[in-house]
């Protein structure tokens, strides 16, 4: 059963959501197309999780309206769970059991068996590439080797639909770009429509449309691309003592928007690299400890959007 062209994969509506006091997802609207990755940016407690969640059916709808496939949430969850899959922020893998093991029982639950069986698993092993380990319990795997096998049991059972809960969380810089590797391979050999929850801007930039949320809100929404250059074409971060002090001193001298972030003066201009030398001119010595020139990340889109930075943990539900 496909979902109409006419139709996006994913519906969301007005939806609302709160935990006794706090809202976490306030009015949000946002359609994913079939076959899209489609990313949900913003630091812990801004409502990612929980607007997840409620696309799984694991927690009710209590304002709004979501629809996936074409299904009304949570009438039609029993109709869409199994074209959903889900990858949580922790593997959701037995670690005493082997890495066949694993993918065998999670075949096994969606009543798989046989020779179907045999076949998926072999495919989720040389997917993750852990043939050769396919007999060991997966607590001797590491963080990255795990992930790859949280992967092969999530698309085990052919899912048309992947919710990804911050899935990159704790891995290395290698670990990271294999897993989108992968992701991004099966993404297109399956026509799969993705959903990630994540804080990094990194894992954002895989995304083919991104929506920022801030405190359960959405306040952008465009291409990475689109996003970025609604900063700046240049950004110019300058280190130094009493940054606050050398941000009102830029400011007042070049008529530059700048901010200040994690000690760093950040400062939006066209012409970054003719800039540099006259910042550095116009500053007594040993005033500025470093200064670079970098194109704007989506971390600064989200910072010159709300004024916070995606490392600050909003409230969250208890």
């Amino acid at each position: 059963m496909s979902t109409p062209r006419s139709e996006p994969a994913v519906a969301l509506r007005d939806l609302h959501h709160q935990f006794k006091d706090l809202v976490a997802v306030d009015g949000l609207t946002f359609d994913v197309r079939s076959g899209e990755t489609a990313g949900l940016l913003g630091p812990n407690g801004s409502g990612k999780s929980t607007v997840l969640s409620l696309l799984a059916g694991r927690l009710q709808v209590q304002r709004g309206e979501v629809k996936v496939f074409g299904e009304r949430l949570p009438g039609g969850v029993r109709r869409v769970a199994p074209r959903i899959g889900v990858i949580f922020q922790s593997p959701a893998l037995d670690p005493q059991l082997s890495a066949r093991e694993n993918l065998s029982l999670t075949g096994q639950m969606y009543g798989i068996g046989g020779a179907r069986l045999a076949e998926r698993v072999d495919r989720g092993l040389e997917q993750a590439r852990l043939q050769d380990r396919a007999d060991e319990q997966v607590r001797q795997f590491s963080g990255g080797m795990q992930r790859r096998l949280d992967l092969a049991r999530t698309l085990l059972p052919d899912p048309e639909l992947l919710l990804l809960d911050e899935p990159t969380s704790g891995l290395d810089e290698a670990s990271f770009q294999e897993f989108w590797r992968r992701l991004s391979d099966v993404r297109v050999e399956r026509g799969l429509t993705v959903i990630v929850a994540t804080h990094r801007p990194s894992e954002a930039e895989h995304c083919d449309r991104v929506a920022i949320l801030n405190r359960g809100r959405r306040v952008a929404e465009d291409t990475p691309d689109a996003l970025r250059r609604a900063v700046s074409r240049d950004m110019i971060a300058v280190r130094g003592e009493r940054p606050e002090d050398l941000a009102a001193i830029a400011r007042e001298r070049f008529e530059v928007t700048c901010r200040v972030a994690d000690g760093e003066v950040l400062i939006e201009c066209e012409e970054g690299a003719s800039l540099i030398p006259r910042l550095v001119e116009s500053f007594e010595d040993g005033r500025i400890a470093s200064i670079s020139l970098r194109q704007p990340t989506l971390a600064d889109v989200f910072l010159k959007i709300t004024g916070e930075t995606l490392d600050t943990d909003q409230e969250k539900p208890t």
